[in-house]
């Protein structure tokens, strides 16, 4: 479970899904009550499948969660957007303390493994593709066989269809139009990482676009 006050809750699916997109690299857990299962994985969104959209990924075989995802389907993904420190001293209201701004989505839903050949590789290429085609050369997935076979033959694939969806996009609500408005001076005017929660207020909490 995740705290999520009011003025940070973010439900809008298109905005989850597009933080989801932009920041793939999940953390995946398994539940356990004594010592949870945790991979740290890209995953791809399909928007299509379900009424929140359908997670593909895969696995090392040799990683104990994909058997964790088949005695226990119900896995949560959690998907960390931009993140920075936000100082006082950009407030116009004083008194007034640090904070950290920041989004995450929280995807939770049953798994499904993927084992055939066909489905791995569909799986692969697809990942392949997401983060090849926009390189100027892209790499093409054209392996020898028995190289591709031994190499599909060392992963688990898996499908999660999520059943649920949580945002938190913590962005200065809770301060007055005119202190968001220096903090997203502030962060514009930092290095890359506070650059793009500036770009996230700008759209969340000003209501422009980036």
């Amino acid at each position: 479970m995740i705290y999520v006050p009011a003025a940070f809750k973010q439900s809008d699916r298109d905005a989850l899904h597009a933080l989801i997109e932009s920041f793939a690299f999940a953390t995946l857990i398994s539940p356990d009550a004594e010592d949870p299962t945790i991979t740290h994985l890209p995953l791809l969104l399909d928007r299509t499948r379900g009424t929140y959209g359908t997670l593909i990924g895969h696995v090392a075989r040799g990683n104990p969660q994909w058997r964790k995802m088949q005695e226990r389907p119900g896995v949560l993904a959690i998907f960390h957007g931009p993140h920075a420190y936000v100082s006082p001293s950009w407030y116009g209201v004083h008194p007034s303390v640090p904070t950290w701004n920041y989004a995450v989505v929280h995807a939770r839903g049953s798994a499904r493994l993927v084992e055939d050949a066909a489905g791995l590789e569909a799986i692969v290429r697809r990942l392949v593709e997401t983060y090849e085609n926009s390189r100027a050369v892209p790499w093409r997935m054209a392996l020898p066989e028995d190289y591709q076979r031994g190499m599909i033959g060392g992963i688990v694939g898996f499908e999660i269809e999520i059943a649920e969806l949580t945002g938190k996009f913590k962005l200065s609500q809770n301060r007055t139009l005119a202190d968001r408005q220096k903090v997203v001076t502030a962060l514009q005017a930092g290095s890359a990482e506070e650059q793009k929660v500036g770009v996230l207020m700008r759209a969340h909490v000003l209501g422009e676009s980036s």
